[in-house]
């Protein structure tokens, strides 16, 4: 009776050898680490891309490009999304000169009233 039980133990041990020695058992591996992989390319294009901000409540505005011929303005008030791209075209239209902007050599801009 003691020989038939070693002798199940060592076919059980055996059994957990075969598992080990899995041919494809790396392959999975492989599939995990590229899920993971994957997974955090998604997070950090969402990122950069500041699509966060877009999913939040609050209103804001990013100018992409300022300054630029190719700049583009994209602003979210509630739930309305716009998106401007700037263009060659002069403006038109009727309205009155409320002063004048000048940007300093620093980068920082001062509005100077028109005075009436």
């Amino acid at each position: 009776m003691l020989k038939s039980l070693n002798k199940h133990k060592s076919s059980d041990l055996s059994l957990f050898q075969e598992e080990t020695a899995d041919p494809l058992g790396g392959l999975a591996n492989l599939f995990d680490i590229a899920l993971v992989f994957a997974l955090a390319f998604m997070v950090a294009l969402v990122s950069f891309l500041q699509i966060p901000g877009m999913l939040q409540s609050k209103d804001y505005t990013v100018i992409i490009n300022p300054g630029q011929p190719d700049m583009e303005i994209i602003v979210k008030e509630g739930q309305v999304i716009d998106h401007y791209e700037a263009t060659d075209a002069t403006g038109a239209g009727q309205g009155e000169l409320l002063g004048r902007a000048y940007r300093l050599p620093d980068g920082r801009v001062v509005y100077v009233p028109e005075e009436k």
